[in-house]
This record gives structure tokens, sequence and C-alpha cells, in this order.
């Protein structure tokens, strides 16, 4: 359970035998990251000697110095670090900015002991974790993520990964980071789009594992769309306990439990691929997951496993965050064929996270193709 001695400094473990690791949800506190960051560190083998880091992030974080008060944090504990900076969005997200990034390393003569901080969203996330899994082999990592996705979502649980151009997230590795720094307060100022995108990881949460969780987000929707320290924390703190609690029983998705996290995602990623990634794109990663969650929710409806009752409170609760439901436009048969390639499928059947109730969901390929396509059109 995360802590609660201080409402203000939450501590959510990630149980994984020798690769555990702290995810701390602050708001404010900088003085104490490089301190965080030293302790990390000193519980590896690599760690023990760093004496340098590279901040990747991205041009809009710098042009607010984020980086480098960050880096003075970490120079306060003997850290030297330099910023590596990528342009924003998911576009980033590529080989050719990976090679970029490997080249800064091998130009500035990084080895292992070498810590990697990712202070951005899910792109520098994604992007430099799996740099810092590649590079040398593995790099120390530390995450420090911006977004709200981010910080419920892909900061924690070591999957890290580049999209190649016909399928999202298929060039990856497992990284674990030695520790995820998480600070509220970068919240204030992000934008209210991907403030909303965020609140589709956490509405996620709430259908796969925790309905108490799901109903509280009915009650404290204004609260947290008007950003309150207290909610945000909150929201923040227990979505990180529930994707702890998964990955620790399937760090490396073998048993296949791990796989509930991905509801709403089958959809969502077949229409991230269709309409297209990056600053064009029409859809953001939070809103091709909500209009997937709700989709693959029908889905259930048409197979009989809920209720009507359930599809709405999922579309209402997603419709008062400001989220789409539907994505009109998209081919049925393009959405189809995208979702073909989803890693989740086998012997060339269609596997859905689908819904049995709010709070619980099973990985099933019992839907047909005529299913699928009578729920997408």
């Amino acid at each position: 359970m995360e802590s609660h001695r201080d409402p203000t400094d939450i501590r959510v473990p990630v149980e994984l035998g020798p690769r555990s690791y702290e995810v701390r949800v602050v708001t404010g506190r900088l003085d104490e990251f490089g301190r965080f960051v030293r302790s990390a560190l000193e519980a590896t083998w690599s760690g023990r000697s760093c004496r340098s880091a590279r901040i990747v992030t991205d041009s809009n974080l710098a042009e607010l110095s984020l980086d480098a008060a960050y880096r003075a944090a970490l120079a306060r504990v003997g850290i030297e670090a330099s910023s590596l900076i990528v342009p924003p969005g998911e576009a980033s997200k590529c080989l050719a900015r990976a090679s970029w990034l490997y080249d800064e390393l091998v130009g500035g003569k990084a080895d292992r002991h070498t810590a990697i901080i990712a202070l951005g969203g899910g792109v520098v996330g994604d992007l430099a974790g799996f740099v810092a899994a590649t590079y040398a082999r593995g790099l120390p990592l530390v995450m420090v993520p911006t977004t709200l996705l981010a910080q419920v979502d892909s900061s924690v649980g070591g999957k890290v990964g580049i999209n190649h151009p016909r399928a999202k997230n298929i060039i990856g590795a497992f990284h674990q980071p030695l520790g995820v720094w998480i600070d509220t307060e970068t919240l204030r100022t992000l934008p209210d789009r991907e403030l909303r995108c965020g609140l589709a990881e956490v509405v996620k949460y709430g259908v796969i594992l925790d309905a108490g969780f799901f109903a509280a987000l009915e009650r404290q929707a204004e609260a947290i769309l008007d950003r309150s320290d207290d909610a945000l924390r909150a929201i923040v703190a227990r979505s990180c306990r529930l994707k702890a609690s998964v990955v620790s029983r399937d760090e490396r998705e073998e048993t296949g439990l791990r796989a509930v996290l991905n509801f709403g995602h089958t959809v969502g990623h077949a229409i991230e691929a269709v309409a297209g990634y990056g600053a064009a794109s029409p859809f953001q990663h939070g809103e091709a997951v909500a209009a997937g969650m709700v989709a693959e929710s029908r889905l259930a409806h048409r197979l009989g496993w809920i209720g009507p009752d359930v599809v709405d409170r999922v579309a209402g609760l997603l419709e008062r965050f400001g989220l789409p439901t539907t994505v009109p436009g998209l081919d049925p048969a393009r959405l189809l064929e995208a979702m073909g390639r989803d890693k989740k499928n086998r012997d060339g059947r269609l596997r859905f996270v689908l819904p049995r109730a709010i709070g619980q969901v099973e990985l099933t390929d019992a839907a047909q193709e005529a299913d699928v396509r009578a729920v997408l059109e």
C-alpha cells in the first residue's frame, strides 16, 4: 500500500524482487529530487558509480527551463547532467530519433554508469527508456513523467519502445526504471486536452480492476477537472498502485495477467494507426483509448457479457471528462486490418480485453469478425 503519512508525499512500491523500485507522488518538493535519484542509484551496481546523467526531454519543457531545474537538483548530489532535447509529439518515437540519441551518447562517451532521466510525457519516456534499455545493454533509468497520461500509465511497469510506421510500440523492450518521480505540480499548466487524455487511462483502471475507484471518479469528476492537488495526487497514486499490482505479478507479459491493462487499446491502437501518428492526427492516444473502451464495452454487450448500463456508465464518465466516445470517418475495414497486427492476437484470431462488470475484465477471442465489424460500424 502507498504511504499516507504525508498527504503531499505518497510512496507506491513496485515489487519486482531485485528490480523493485518506488514511485514517489508529490506536489512540489523539487529540492528532494536529487536525493531520491541518488538513493535509487545506490541500490544498483551501475548506479553506485554514477556521476553523470543525460536528461532526455522535449523542446516544450526545455523552453520552460524545467530540465535546467532538474539538472541543478542532480548537481547538488554530485551528478553532472546535460540535456538531450527532442521535438515534442508522437513523431519523435521513431528509429531515427533513437539513432540520434545513440549518436549523442556515443559522442559524449556515455557508459553503463551514465543515468538516463526521462523528463516529459509518454513519448519522451518510451523513447528515452528504449534507448536506455538498448545502449550498452542497459543504462540506469529514472522516469520523471510530466503529463497525467505518463504519470498513471507509461512511466510505471518497464515497457519502453518506439513506433513502426505501420504499428504502434512494435519495437520495444522491458527495462524497469530505478525510480519514478511524479510531481503533480506539472499538471497545473498542462493543456486541457492532455489532461483529459490522461483521464482516459485513469478511467481504464476503474473498469478493469476497481469498481470502487470507478465510482469515486464519478463522484469527484468536477474536483479532478478543477485540478485540485488532493484529487490529482489521489487518482495518480491509486492508478499507480493498481498498475503496480499487475506488473508485480506479470512483469514481462508471460502469464496473461498484464494483458488486462490493454482494455480499450486494441481498438485504440487501430484508431491511431489508421488516423496517423503525430501532430497532424485528429486523435491523441488517450482519445483513441477512450473511444476504444466504449467500442470494446459495446462488443462485450453484444456478446452478452454486460448490460447496457455498464456501457452507459463507461461512456458517461468519459464524456464528463470531455473525451470522445466515437470516431466517425474511419474505415472499419482499415481498423480491422490494423487490429490484425495487435500483439495480443494468437493463431490469427483477434483477442480483446472485455469487461464482465465494472472492475472485472477478461482476455478473450470469443468475438467474431462480424461482431467487431458491427461495433465499428
